[in-house]
């Protein structure tokens, strides 16, 4: 049974049209690193790149209590100083790799495998923002938009994706900028880009468009343990897990 409140997120990839985006559930009992887990499957991420999750502390704040508190000046709320965090970062924490800074911003750093995602958002209306792959630099805006109580749904059943649109990223194209390019040269079907896309992605046809629900609950259910053994567990995934993530079961249909 599900034990635990249900938090239903919206979540759109930043700066892309028409939009991609979904609707979907997960416990409020998770990690923060599993709902990044969670959100690259939802948008077709290999965990192939670093990723963090961004919780506008302050600005959730004053939104909470602008619906709070409707009409009221929202001075006697500010009591953030200049030298307070403004933004929670949630990171897969590395010795090896220099600690997050940004000189713009007053960004308090927080362990992503031992954060649970109750205490990093607990309001409606909460944001979270996702981001994956430095280079490109993908991100994903998340809502919470409902918190459910549901004792009859069992807890196998989470994490869920309700509906969606669109396909999703594709991995080292380089942002929004590169899969609005990849997508109009399969759209056309013909020319030299629409060849070096070919070649590259090793397919002759790619719909943007396209988002399964089904399928997309199937992989919610199996990827995201492997997404942790890489990111976690440091473990390499075997061939069966890639066939997975590749979905090389629809070969077999």
């Amino acid at each position: 049974m599900a034990s635990h409140p249900i938090y239903q997120f919206y979540a759109e990839l930043d700066d892309y049209k028409p939009k991609i985006w979904r609707h979907f559930q997960v416990s409020d009992n998770i990690t923060v690193a599993r709902l990044g887990y969670i959100i690259q499957v939802l948008f077709e991420m290999t965990a192939s790149h670093l990723m963090a999750l961004e919780v506008p502390f302050s600005d959730n704040f004053h939104n909470y209590m602008k619906i709070k508190h409707p009409g009221e000046s929202m001075d006697k709320f500010k009591f953030f100083g200049k030298d307070d965090f403004t933004v929670i970062r949630y990171d897969i924490l590395d010795d090896e790799l220099e600690p997050f800074s940004d000189p713009h911003r007053n960004v308090r750093v927080e362990d992503a495998i031992t954060a649970k995602l109750r205490r990093a958002v607990h309001n409606l209306n909460d944001k979270i923002n996702f981001n994956y792959d430095f280079g490109d630099d993908w991100w994903v805006s998340l809502t919470l938009e409902k918190i459910i109580e549901d004792k009859e749904l069992p807890g196998s059943e989470l994490p869920r994706v309700l509906d969606g649109a669109g396909f999703g990223i594709v991995e080292d194209v380089g942002s929004t900028g590169g899969l609005e390019d990849c997508t109009k040269a399969f759209k056309k079907k013909k020319g030299e880009d629409y060849k070096r896309y070919s070649d590259w992605l090793g397919v002759k046809d790619l719909d943007m468009a396209a988002f399964d629900l089904d399928d997309m609950n199937f992989r919610l259910k199996k990827i995201p343990r492997i997404y942790k053994q890489s990111y976690e567990d440091r473990m390499t995934p075997t061939q069966k897990s890639i066939d997975l993530i590749e979905r090389k079961y629809l070969l077999k249909k």
